[in-house]
């Protein structure tokens, strides 16, 4: 299978290489992705990607290279204790200090996002969780954590340690007076959880803005979660956009 075509199933690798491929890729297409909606923040934001042989490895973005510019063979591969074993360029000390205690208290989680947007790191700096008020948001109904003590900037792994118990065996959590994390089974869906938890934030704000939102009712809440709200769901939602960023920039792939 060509990992580089649009993929409208989610592809089953034959070897270690072909998921590492297609690991990459599609980390590479969600730097992009996060770029185009304005999820930059300076040297602030990283996702990340198990690597699938090095189990205690993962993929990440270099420190102070913008989303926007990501290819492929930017990315850098970082093990366990921190240093750069694949690449030429060095690690954001925050991405260490948060994914490596993800990676290591989740090992389902191949891929973990988090990055300083707008509307993520306005709701956290209120007294609120992401409500069932609509559809969409329903799929992170009880299924979310909070951090709720900000600490100042994360340097340390103890601290990544902390938000790795705040997630719990969630999809996300949000990090008070900080912004959101996202993890999933891909990478597709921990980048999808985080573009669409962020909208679900700038829907919250908007709605108690305008008035009281109406609430979903419980059960109607679990079960569209369990509709939109699983790892398939996500990875799915993702490959429209996935679809569009490569046809946008070829280049990614390089």
């Amino acid at each position: 299978m060509d990992y580089q075509q649009p993929r409208k199933v989610r592809p089953v690798a034959n070897s270690v290489e072909e998921e590492r491929a297609w690991r990459k890729q599609s980390l590479a297409a969600a730097f992009r992705l996060f770029a185009d909606f304005g999820f930059n923040e300076g040297v602030a934001g990283h996702i990340t990607a198990r690597d699938p042989e090095l189990t205690d490895h993962f993929w990440v973005n270099p420190f102070g290279m913008s989303f926007s510019l990501i290819k492929q063979s930017d990315l850098i591969l970082v093990d366990s204790a921190g240093k750069v074993v694949e690449g030429d360029k060095p690690v954001n000390i925050a991405a260490f200090a948060i994914h490596s205690q993800i990676h290591e208290a989740r090992p389902d989680a191949v891929a973990a996002a988090h990055s300083h947007s707008l509307y993520g790191k306005t709701l956290s700096a209120l007294d609120q969780r992401l409500e069932p008020i609509t559809q969409d948001a329903c799929a992170f109904y009880q299924d979310h954590g909070v951090f709720e003590e900000f600490n100042g900037l994360v340097f340390d792994p103890d601290e990544g340690k902390r938000i790795a118990h705040a997630l719990g065996d969630g999809k996300a959590v949000i990090l008070r007076n900080h912004g959101l994390l996202t993890v999933g089974n891909t990478v597709d869906e921990a980048a999808w959880w985080f573009i669409s938890m962020e909208r679900s934030c700038q829907a919250q704000l908007a709605a108690y803005a305008a008035g009281k939102p109406l609430q979903i009712r419980h059960e109607v809440a679990e079960a569209t979660r369990s509709e939109i709200g699983t790892p398939g769901a996500g990875w799915n939602c993702f490959q429209p956009l996935y679809d569009r960023i490569v046809a946008k920039y070829p280049d990614i792939f390089d």
